[in-house]
């Protein structure tokens, strides 16, 4: 069974182009499902007896499981297993299972000037003034270019010297170019100009304190340091400003391809939650300002 899952690995890592967090996810349900398969039928799992798998396994292994997940990490457990299995059997053997009802969470943006507020917080507690560049530009690339935080902190000194766009690598190592505004533009060369390490075309454009690869912990616990010293909400978080910069981008009347190819969404359907962010929004105008409402 070893074999089976480490080619799966092989397979979701190089032919399906997953992100190293999402293949150890994937690859750690597979071994949860295959120990809990033998427990369940008292023996040892081929990759030939799980041909044999029924809803009726896959219901008891959810149930096992559940005491631990709640209904979105469940649904991703399932889909995991399904991709396992179809991978280990064949497509279409596996038995279809209704997943668990997922409620779609809808993003909560911040506003610019919280957007900005948040980032001039997070630079102005940095303990040198070139960390605090550092801090300043990766918010910017969040909330002025929609970039996720991995993306950000991804980018190597090939990316200098700055133009009008910018080549970012996302999920499935797809490639988009998206526009720098040149306040943007202005905050990565300030901190290219302040960093005492030298940026090589090869190297993490944001370095460490110590000259290493940034961590995007110390950047979520400097937001979320900020946010408490603002009176801001837990949603607050690097990923916001992504969602804020979406948002705002379609209030004032991106078009939804348009905002899909700047996000770097492989589907419509990811991008058009967003709608879903300003219709809320023009409810909210109209609740506090309507005199009628």
């Amino acid at each position: 069974m070893i074999p089976t899952i480490l080619a799966w690995e092989q397979h979701l890592a190089h032919n399906r182009r997953r992100s190293v967090h999402t293949v150890r996810a994937y690859v750690a349900t597979a071994h949860r499902l295959v120990v809990f398969l033998g427990e369940h039928w008292g023996g040892a799992v081929s990759t030939e007896q799980l041909a044999g798998v029924t809803a009726a396994d896959l219901r008891a292994f959810l149930a096992f499981r559940r005491t631990a997940l709640g209904n979105t990490s469940a649904a991703r457990e399932l889909s995991a297993v399904r991709g396992f299995l179809d991978f280990a059997v064949g497509v279409g053997a596996t038995p279809r299972l209704r997943g668990p009802r997922v409620k779609r969470g809808v993003p909560r943006p911040v506003s610019p000037d919280e957007a900005v507020a948040l980032a001039e917080d997070v630079a102005e507690s940095a303990a040198e003034p070139w960390l605090a560049a550092r801090d300043w530009a990766v918010l910017m690339l969040l909330y002025g270019a929609g970039l996720r935080i991995g993306e950000a902190l991804a980018l190597t000194g090939a990316v200098l010297p700055l133009g009008a766009t910018l080549s970012v690598t996302g999920k499935r190592a797809k490639t988009r170019i998206v526009p720098l505004l040149p306040q943007v533009r202005e905050g990565i060369e300030t901190y290219v100009a302040l960093c005492p390490w030298p940026i090589e075309r090869n190297v993490p454009l944001f370095r460490g304190a110590k000259g290493g690869t940034l961590d995007a912990a110390l950047i979520r616990r400097s937001v979320q340091a900020a946010r408490g010293r603002l009176g801001l909400g837990d949603r607050t978080t690097p990923h916001a400003l992504r969602h804020s910069f979406a948002t705002h981008l379609l209030g004032r009347g991106a078009d939804l391809r348009a905002l899909q190819e700047l996000l770097g969404h492989a589907s419509l359907s990811s991008t058009q939650i967003y709608t879903a962010v300003d219709a809320a929004h023009l409810l909210d105008v109209y609740r506090n300002a309507h005199p009628r409402a």
